[in-house]
């Protein structure tokens, strides 16, 4: 039987700070969406002071040491592993063409692609589609509610945190069996990741008077625009979403 792993420290952590945010929030929310909005930037201060002390070092260090080449193989090898839980929500939410070409996807390229290290499948025409269990659940209409800045996680919804343990459990690193293999894969995802955000998160920071809600508003928005394939509702009220 597969070991299923613990969900550990981010859960853990996540409660506490909403456990002191439901006791501490007295500030009236100016944004519908973030009625937390004390306790969310707490945590995106605490994850920015987190990032500059290791993750962005860790991530400069990846970049320099690691050739180009050698980095984009690791992302498609990544990326083919998330492919699989990509059609399976495709799949959930009734895609038919999604879900195929995600499934095409996957064998294309752990074939013909070694294993995904190599990206046959976006040269042949079938382009990659993210698609998770908070955008299955969203799908099917499940309000997002209010946004959650998660502990080392970043941004997130009420939503998307509810669906995020079965997310975790569908991740790459699950893929080996190997506690010692899923905790490198896990560290090489988010080194690759902030690798990829560096040059990103640099103009941000000195464009950017106020980088929280920027964040914020930008992350909602692709959030919104991935549950609704690119097509969100025109009129969709955070606060009522029933609302003409």
């Amino acid at each position: 039987m597969r070991h299923v792993p613990r969900l550990g420290l981010p859960v853990l952590l996540l409660v506490l700070a909403l456990l002191q945010g439901c006791a501490t929030a007295t500030l009236a929310a100016v944004d519908p969406r973030d009625p937390w909005e004390g306790m969310n930037r707490k945590v995106y201060a605490f994850n920015e002071a987190l990032d500059a002390a290791v993750v962005k070092p860790v991530a400069q260090l990846y970049v320099e040491a690691v050739p180009a080449f050698a980095r984009t193989g690791v992302r498609n090898f990544i990326g083919n592993l998330q492919d699989v839980w990509s059609f399976i929500n495709a799949g959930l939410q009734l895609k038919g063409q999604a879900a195929a070409e995600g499934f095409m996807r996957v064998a294309v390229n752990s074939t013909l692609g070694l294993y995904g290290v190599l990206d046959v499948a976006s040269e042949a025409g079938l382009p990659r589609r993210r698609e998770d269990f908070g955008q299955t659940l969203g799908h099917w209409g499940l309000q997002p509610g209010p946004y959650l800045v998660l502990p080392l996680l970043g941004p997130s919804t009420l939503r998307d945190t509810v669906a995020l343990p079965l997310d975790m459990q569908a991740g790459p690193a699950q893929f080996f069996a190997d506690s010692g293999t899923r905790n490198a894969v896990t560290v090489l995802r988010v080194t690759d990741l902030r690798a990829s955000l560096l040059r990103t998160s640099d103009a941000l920071q000195q464009a950017s008077l106020d980088p929280y809600s920027f964040i914020r508003d930008a992350w909602l928005q692709k959030r919104e625009y991935d549950v609704y394939d690119g097509n969100p509702p025109v009129h969709f009220d955070y606060a009522d979403p029933d609302a003409p």
